[in-house]
C-alpha cells in the first residue's frame, strides 16, 4: 500500500480468529502490508467492540467458539456495519459457500496463505460496491 498518495490513515483490518497464533501471525503480516490491526478471539469480543472504522474490512473465521462468524457478521449487519468481510475456514461446506456467495463475502481457506488474504483484502477496499 502506498501511503505516499493519501494522508489518509490505513485501513483497519479487523482479525477475529479464536486461535491466538492465527491471530498474531495475520498480525503481523498485515501490519507489514501498512494496515492497522485489531483482534479479536470471539465474535461476541468483536461484538462488544464500540467502534469499527469504516474504512476498515472484517477477517472473520467461520468456526468460532460461543457465535459463529456467520451470526457474527448477520448481526453486525442488523446493527447497519457494512465493513466489506471475509471469511477463513478450511474446508468450507456448500452451504457455507452459498451463504457467503448470497452476502457478497469471499472465503479464503485455511491453511492461509498471506499473499491470498492480503489480496483479498486490497480487492474489497478498491470495490466496495463488490461485495
Amino acid at each position: 500500500m502506498d501511503q505516499r498518495v493519501s494522508n489518509l490513515p490505513p485501513p483497519t483490518v479487523y482479525v477475529v480468529d479464536d486461535d491466538d497464533g492465527v491471530r498474531r501471525a495475520l498480525a503481523f503480516a498485515l501490519d507489514l502490508e501498512g494496515f492497522e490491526v485489531e483482534t479479536f478471539e470471539s465474535g461476541e469480543a468483536l461484538l462488544l467492540h464500540d467502534r469499527l472504522d469504516a474504512a476498515g474490512c472484517l477477517v472473520i473465521d467461520e468456526r468460532l467458539p460461543g457465535i459463529s462468524g456467520q451470526e457474527t457478521l448477520r448481526q453486525l449487519r442488523a446493527r447497519q456495519v457494512a465493513l466489506p468481510a471475509i471469511f477463513v475456514t478450511s474446508h468450507p461446506k456448500p452451504l457455507m459457500r452459498d451463504a457467503a456467495a448470497r452476502a457478497g463475502t469471499p472465503i479464503v481457506e485455511k491453511p492461509l496463505e498471506a499473499e491470498t488474504l492480503i489480496a483479498t483484502i486490497h480487492q474489497l477496499l478498491r470495490h466496495p460496491a463488490a461485495r
